[in-house]
């Protein structure tokens, strides 16, 4: 029988995970906004991306393979653009300081973009997309993985790309709109975790190492006769997301400077980030009165079942948020107990988890 989850306060879940970041070598900034970010990731209902990453990224940090003080170097900056090498410095942390930064800008500018080149992984882009919704900004947010190769192209079977995700975030009256999509059907993230619990996918989303479609998401992990995941469209249709991962190498690794031509063997991200101020383009209330318009319009089309009215990308997240913070954090039993033994390995306290 499956132990259920407990729930536990946000602020608290925050605190320890940057606790645990802190104990094991992160500046106190950068674990902070590590803890901060991997909990609102949770309280958006994307658990793969929230607090089950401690664990990867401690290892990460203390194989030295994460750095865990000093600042990006600036490659160039040209106002409006901006080039950073991140030196494989906390992703969330060089995310939120590009975020900060553009927002400073943008009065000035109306737009600002950024290319990132050797960030680490920066998690969930729609969390990260949210810090600009919020002040009533839109961004576009694009990462890749050098490193790896786990998607193939368009009728060919080895794997070339990562899932290359790719956001846009953009305010309403209401809630913001948060598009957060990859190139693939599916994560790798989610592959990993159906794969340790012996469990199928629902539909073929994997391709085994002939290109055959498969339900069975081991096939991705078999050494070297390694399958790979199954572009977003489908055996049919994949075309549409190979599209999308080139346009995603093209703002990344492209815009950037630094990508698969350099094979970089370590787990790393190139990122694009664009913030558009709508004050700056036709205004702020006739941006708002359009969005506004659209949306009305989506939740006004007659859905195919009728207990299943038709929603915005966001508005579950900004509905799971307001329940975590009246409710709590769901976490289920097997990360309770893994951050509990990372607190005692660490000496930091767990009494966040009761």
């Amino acid at each position: 029988m499956t132990t259920p989850a407990s729930l536990h306060p946000h602020d608290g879940l925050a605190r320890l995970a940057a606790g645990l970041f802190a104990a094991a070598g992160l500046d106190e900034g950068k674990a902070e906004a590590m803890g901060r970010l991997l909990v609102l990731t949770d309280m958006m209902g994307r658990h793969t991306h929230g607090l089950a990453q401690v664990g990867p990224y401690l290892e990460q940090i203390e194989r030295g393979l994460m750095e865990g003080k000093g600042e990006p170097e600036t490659l160039r900056d040209a106002g409006g653009t901006i080039v950073w090498d991140g030196g494989y410095r906390p992703g969330l942390w060089l995310m939120e300081r590009a975020l900060h930064l553009g927002f400073e800008r943008l009065p000035r500018h109306g737009t600002v973009t950024f290319a990132i080149r050797r960030s680490h992984h920066i998690g969930c882009l729609a969390a990260l997309a949210k810090q600009a919704t919020d002040r009533g900004y839109l961004a576009i947010i694009a990462s890749s993985g050098p490193h790896t190769k786990i998607v193939a192209p368009f009728g060919g079977k080895a794997g070339l790309f990562s899932p290359n995700p790719f956001a846009i975030g953009f305010p309403t009256s209401d809630s913001p709109v948060l598009v957060d999509i990859c190139a693939s059907v599916t994560t790798l993230s989610l592959t990993r975790e159906k794969t340790a619990a012996g469990e199928l996918f629902e539909h073929p989303w994997v391709l085994d190492h002939e290109g055959r479609p498969s339900r069975d998401p081991s096939v991705v992990e078999k050494g070297e006769k390694r399958g790979s995941l199954m572009l977003l469209g489908g055996v049919e249709s994949g075309h549409k997301g190979f599209g999308l991962a080139l346009m995603v190498e093209a703002l990344t690794g492209g815009l950037a400077g630094h990508g698969r031509r350099e094979a970089p063997t370590r787990w790393g991200a190139n990122v694009f980030l664009q913030l558009l101020d709508p004050e700056a383009f036709a205004g702020r209330d006739a941006f708002l009165a359009q969005m506004d318009f659209l949306a009305g319009q989506v939740h006004a089309n007659p859905p195919i079942d009728p207990a299943a009215p038709v929603r915005l990308p966001g508005e579950k997240a900004a509905r799971l948020i307001a329940r975590a913070e009246a409710e709590g954090v769901r976490v289920s039993a097997a990360l309770a107990e893994s951050l509990r033994a990372h607190a005692a390995r660490l000496g930091v306290d767990a009494s966040a988890l009761g």
